[in-house]
């Protein structure tokens, strides 16, 4: 209802400008839009300052803020920690292809773009966060007045580090060095944009925001540190696999932990949304989790990451090993779930005993229907030629 009352007071102080010649039914929307609220917001009362003064003060010193004078004051307020402006972007607005529409606002590193496809991909993320971690804070997940309370937050930080992982999916899913066609020409080109876009403090505006709120501690800036780096290890170990280059079990190891860096982001969040100090107990044991939780996606995906070059430990683990991929990659398996079983008994036995069974309903969720409580190991038929594998799916004559 609030929405709806100050979109009615915009549009009725528009008719009114238009109504004097102020502006007229012609104007550009923004431009009318913009003058509406600068009317609303001088109506305000502020102090003993009455109409006519603020009319005097707007006469005299409008002139000189130029706009050379607001691009450094963006500049001094963003350096200082204030948050830029927030805004969801309208793909239809924009002239670029579709696909790309929702991803490159023109000065990203300035302005936190979220479109409405990472907001929808970020959902599942948020629903398991709450669900599984919620209980190490002694929150109920299915209570809705925890739930929104710290929704915002939660939702747009997570939303914004999808829109970053879009970017660097078009660019780990860019074409290899064979011959390009005009359309993945013109793609590489948005690529290249996109690339800049990691280069230029990707987190910034995210970080100014949660510094502003005074949610923005140093382990969280660390995790963004890690999201950058896996994304940095994951487009250089992707573009290997495509140009059949060799690659380190170091850096795959690496990846597959950083990449749940923004359930550990989250989680510090809530850390700093309660006012609490963070529990490392339950922070060791919730990233063995996170690893075992990571393989086991990665194994359930592993066709439709090969067929999009995207990270997957299995499929690092077949271009280092060779057939000899499962034995290695069970290795580090049994050490994660050794250390897993080793910091479950730490926990306090309700916790441990809740985690176990969202554990097992998250198993029977995605589809697990075997007799054992958390689902079984089940490791895919290797594909050792990846380029014939795609080209077999997506040209079948």
């Amino acid at each position: 209802m609030e929405s709806l009352r100050k979109l009615e007071e915009l549009q009725t102080t528009i008719m009114l400008m238009q109504s004097h010649g102020i502006i007229t039914s012609s104007s550009d929307h923004h431009s009318a839009r913009f003058l509406a609220n600068l009317v609303l917001f001088l109506l305000q009362p502020y102090g003993e300052l009455d109409l006519a003064k603020k009319t005097a003060l707007l006469s005299e010193y409008i002139p000189k803020i130029s706009a050379g004078f607001l691009e450094k004051a963006s500049v001094c307020l963003s350096e200082k920690g204030f948050p830029q402006q927030i805004l969801v972007k309208d793909s239809q607005k924009n002239s670029e292809d579709k696909s790309t529409s929702d991803l490159l606002p023109t000065n990203f590193e300035e302005i936190a773009t979220i479109g409405l496809d990472a907001m929808q991909r970020a959902n599942s993320t948020i629903e398991d966060f709450c669900r599984s971690y919620f209980m190490f804070h002694g929150m109920d997940a299915n209570n809705p007045q925890a739930l929104f309370k710290y929704l915002p937050i939660l939702s747009f930080t997570e939303s914004y580090i999808y829109q970053l992982d879009s970017l660097n999916e078009k660019i780990v899913q860019a074409p290899s060095n064979r011959v390009k066609s005009s359309e993945e020409e013109e793609n590489l080109r948005l690529i290249a944009k996109f690339t800049n876009v990691f280069v230029s403090d990707p987190f910034r505006s995210l970080v100014g925001l949660l510094g502003y709120h005074g949610l923005l501690t140093e382990r969280i800036k660390e995790e963004f540190k890690h999201g950058e780096e896996y994304w940095a290890l994951e487009r250089m170990l992707c573009c290997a696999l495509v140009n059949r280059k060799e690659i380190s079990v170091e850096d795959v190891i690496k990846a597959i932990h950083l990449k749940s860096f923004d359930y550990r982001v989250l989680n510090l969040l809530l850390y700093q949304l309660r006012g609490e100090q963070v529990d490392e107990l339950h922070m060791d044991f919730l990233s063995i989790s996170e690893f075992l939780v990571e393989v086991a996606d990665d194994l359930f995906d592993y066709e439709d990451d090969v067929l999009d070059n995207n990270f997957n430990v299995l499929r690092m683990f077949v271009r280092i090993y060779g057939a000899s991929a499962p034995t290695m990659l069970a290795k580090y398996i049994t050490e994660a779930e050794e250390k897993y079983n080793m910091l479950l008994k730490t926990l306090d036995p309700q916790l441990s005993l809740n985690y176990q069974r969202r554990c097992e309903e998250a198993t029977r969720e995605g589809g697990n229907m075997s007799k054992h409580p958390l689902g079984t190991w089940s490791i895919p038929p290797l594909i050792t030629d990846e380029e014939l594998y795609r080209s077999n799916l997506l040209n079948p004559k």
